[in-house]
């Protein structure tokens, strides 16, 4: 089971560069090297990603929300110009 869920995750995560019987064919040594790289590649980019998400959900909480339970402000008429 692990080899072939090494050879699905190279070919699902490699972006079509890779086919399932290159992956297969490839020394094992190869191959360990090519699934540890992404899994590193993948796993760098989610923690970005995780990070921007903090840093968005953190502007977003500091943002002034507006209180719906005040009274609206006053309106005022205004006459229009005697002629």
């Amino acid at each position: 089971m692990v080899l072939f869920n090494q050879i699905h995750e190279i070919v699902f995560h490699g972006n079509g560069g890779y086919d399932w019987d290159t992956v297969y064919n490839m020394p094992i040594w190869l191959r360990l090297f090519t699934f540890n790289k992404m899994k590193e590649h993948y796993s760098k980019q989610n923690e970005e990603n995780e990070k921007i998400n903090n840093q968005l959900q953190n502007k977003a909480a500091n943002i002034a929300k507006p209180n719906i339970n005040q009274s609206p402000p006053p309106t005022y008429k205004v006459k229009a110009p005697k002629k």
